[in-house]
């Protein structure tokens, strides 16, 4: 009998560890949900806000805390330094046209100026996706540099095969000044009546918030120890009246 009466302890200690488990992390998971929302809301309203002049030198170290923000650059692009690097866009598979931009506060930004389909750099018509001439001026999305490459696909710059927009190793693939290259890139907007590639203004901007799905699941799971656990208490109680 005391074996037993140990046996149905356990199994209560347990479930009650268990009960308290599953509350927690989904407590955790709801916490998370709408630390996600916050997020979500503050980037929409970098994208959506009036543009603001690009960080320079002195907010670089920050910059990465900006995220999706409007920003605006004039200058001019530099000529034989732009990169291809493969990606996808809500059009398909090819490739992110990055041109460095010589602006006119001295620094250099990388600027993604758009999408091309994968078959369009052995066409003719690719020459077209050359940058302007001129001084220029735009507004865009700032975007995190990636370093290293895509899933399971390293950048080989000896190659000229990029994977990822890798600010820092583009600029050092075109012998770019050290120093003087801004940390991040900009997507560029699309301009109405702009000429058809690149395609600009494709960004996605948004956070897979997974995060009540899971809280639900951990609920759920505690709800099911705690019927189990009632179910345990009713057998033990009906063989002790036995």
């Amino acid at each position: 009998m005391a074996r037993g009466r140990g046996k149905f302890v356990f199994w209560m200690a347990s479930a009650s560890v268990l009960f308290a488990g599953f509350v927690l992390l989904g407590n955790w998971q709801v916490r998370r949900y709408h630390l996600k929302l916050g997020i979500s809301h503050a980037m929409q309203t970098r994208v959506h806000a009036a543009p603001v002049p690009a960080p320079g030198p002195r907010e670089w170290p920050r910059s990465g805390q900006s995220q999706y923000l409007h920003v605006s650059l004039g200058g001019h692009y530099l000529p034989g330094a732009q990169t291809l690097v493969r990606g996808t866009s809500r059009d398909g598979y090819g490739f992110w046209v990055m041109t460095p931009l010589q602006t006119e506060r001295g620094f250099i930004v990388l600027v993604n100026r758009g999408y091309i389909p994968d078959s369009l750099p052995q066409q003719p018509a690719f020459a077209g996706t050359n940058p302007p001439i001129g001084a220029v001026t735009l507004t865009g999305l700032l975007r995190a540099s990636e370093p290293g490459g895509g899933f399971l696909r390293s950048n080989q710059p000896q190659k000229n095969l990029w994977y990822s927009r890798d600010v820092a190793a583009i600029a050092a693939a075109h012998d770019l000044p050290p120093g003087n290259v801004a940390p991040y890139f900009v997507d560029a907007d699309a301009v109405p009546g702009n000429a058809r590639w690149p395609a600009a203004g494709l960004t996605q901007v948004h956070i897979y918030n997974h995060s009540l799905g899971y809280a639900i699941t951990w609920y759920l799971l505690a709800l099911g120890t705690l019927l189990c656990a009632g179910i345990v208490i009713y057998h033990e109680r009906a063989l002790a009246r036995e």
